[in-house]
């Protein structure tokens, strides 16, 4: 088994070759609209002979529904499966679903294969973040989720650049060979994750303390000179076990219904705030540029077929460009500030990009093909990679599994609100379309302002003591910073010997686990 840096990159790199397939997933289909090949197979849906705006919209969102469906599937299992066995089952449903679509000779097979590779991706996306940030530091944890996401946007690029690529083939394998291609991204997840191990919290949470213990002390940066029954491990076990007992006693044994109730830990509240960033993610406006970004330029812009797949393709590595300064700023900056950025930001692009389009002229149409661009960047920036990071933050391990589902199931279901909605919407009240979502990101600064507790260098097991106060804290005090992490652990695991504490203490501080 790996160890320490090596052990924290293979982890994240699992975890990101998931989300780039994610990635790829949501981008591919956008090319593949306006193509010939794919016209000429599906003209049900080639909305410019005719065809369905409608059906498009459907075809596009089924996804989206199975997604949703997965979602709900990893609420029910998810917890009893565990975050590995999901991931795997996500992978293998998810391959099914692209050899379907990739065989398709009608609609109603294209949209089956939508539904169960949605499905598959669903129960990976609720998985995928909670496995991940319950394997990482604390002072690394956002940087972890980030390094996701730059590779969820690099697949978003891939897909655009493959489809336009692909464009100048003039026979089926034009759309056939890139939804097939996501495979690739799966099998090679799927491959990954069977030498990975399961989260330490979870084999806790289930009995299987010395599989946890094993997993606690891989984790560490200097595994190799330290047992593995080091006090080092044993405090880290301390935490996460006396935490996760608080956290059961505080839920009962009825975890469904601790969902809805708030109580001394506001497991209500904390799931609501989960739920809460996915909602506020895809109002955003982002999945109207990520689906449908070609179709915007030639419809909405009133570019040439050619130049809008071009244009679409420099958009994703402008998005994937946009991803890297997160890896660096988000456990820096926080991301409460991040999120705050980025919805004024969406909002200005948004009501910019409504007049431009409005306008219609050459140089309004230049201005509109900028704010698409610069959308991208402030999404990047503050909405992409947290509103899935914080699910599995504020969620306690006693609900997260669960919590962290509803969440990615509210992801995918507003998702396919927006990627149903949004074709009609063009073709009805036009320029209109993004002042909706202007709107919508003006109305989420208060909302993150006012509910969103800030979260950065603090453990899982510290962000409790943001909600069990008789308020719920915006920030955690510096003198609460050390109440529920390591140090107290290996204090009481000391005694009351002083000596023997503090010499404990170095030995934690020393192996930088004062940072977990």
């Amino acid at each position: 088994m790996l160890t320490g840096k090596a052990l924290d990159y293979a982890i994240t790199l699992c975890a990101g070759f998931c989300f780039l397939l994610f990635g790829y997933d949501q981008g591919v289909m956008s090319g593949l609209l306006t193509g010939s090949a794919f016209t000429a197979r599906f003209p049900e849906i080639d909305t410019t002979k005719n065809g369905s705006s409608t059906l498009q919209g459907t075809v596009v969102a089924i996804y989206e529904i199975g997604c949703f469906f997965g979602a709900i599937f990893a609420f029910i299992t998810g917890e009893k499966l565990g975050r590995r066995r999901s991931i795997m089952i996500g992978c293998c449903v998810l391959t099914v679903g692209a050899v379907i679509q990739c065989s398709a000779y009608g609609i109603p097979q294209l949209i089956v294969g939508r539904i169960v590779a949605g499905l598959g991706n669903g129960i990976n996306t609720s998985a995928i973040p909670v496995w991940h940030s319950e394997l990482m530091k604390a002072h690394k944890r956002g940087q972890g989720l980030a390094i996701e996401f730059v590779l969820n946007i690099f697949g978003v690029a891939l897909a655009y650049w493959i489809d336009y690529a692909l464009s100048f083939v003039d026979n089926e394998s034009q759309f056939r060979f890139p939804i097939a291609f996501q495979i690739t991204f799966a099998i090679v997840t799927l491959a990954m994750i069977i030498f990975l191990p399961e989260s330490p919290r979870w084999l806790l949470n289930h009995g299987h303390e010395e599989k946890a213990r094993y997993v606690l002390w891989a984790l560490q940066p200097n595994a190799k000179s330290i047992p593995i029954d080091s006090q080092i491990v044993a405090a880290e076990v301390e935490v996460i076990q006396r935490t996760l007992n608080e956290e059961k006693e505080a839920a009962g044994h009825a975890t469904f219904k601790a969902l809805l109730k708030d109580g001394p830990q506001r497991f209500r509240y904390r799931t609501l705030l989960g739920i809460g960033g996915q909602f506020m993610q895809q109002l955003s406006g982002i999945n109207l540029i990520t689906y449908y970004a070609p179709v915007i330029f030639e419809t909405s812009i009133g570019m040439s077929k050619n130049l809008s797949l071009l244009l679409a393709g420099f958009n994703g590595i402008a998005y994937f460009l946009s991803t890297f300064p997160v890896v660096w700023i988000l456990d820096r900056v926080g991301r409460r500030k991040l999120m705050l950025f980025a919805v004024l930001g969406q909002a200005a692009c948004m009501a910019i990009l409504a007049g431009t389009v409005a306008d219609g002229s050459r140089g309004a149409g230049i201005a509109a093909a900028v704010m698409l661009f610069a959308f991208n960047f402030f999404f990047a920036i503050g909405l992409l990679a947290i509103p899935w990071l914080l699910p599995a933050e504020y969620a306690p391990l006693a609900i997260r599994t669960k919590a962290a589902s509803l969440a990615t199931a509210s992801n995918w279901i507003f998702t396919f609100l927006v990627v149903e909605v949004v074709p009609v919407s063009i073709s009805s009240v036009h320029w209109r379309t993004y002042l909706y979502f202007a709107i919508f990101n003006l109305a989420f600064v208060p909302v993150i302002y006012f509910f969103y507790p800030e979260t950065k260098n603090l453990s899982l097991e510290q962000i409790d003591l943001l909600f069990t106060g008789e308020k719920v804290l915006m920030h955690l005090p510096p003198g609460m910073a050390a109440t529920g992490g390591v140090e107290t652990a290996v204090r009481d695991m000391a005694g009351s010997e002083k000596s023997e504490g503090v010499a404990v203490v170095e030995d934690v501080r020393v192996a930088g686990a004062d940072k977990i």
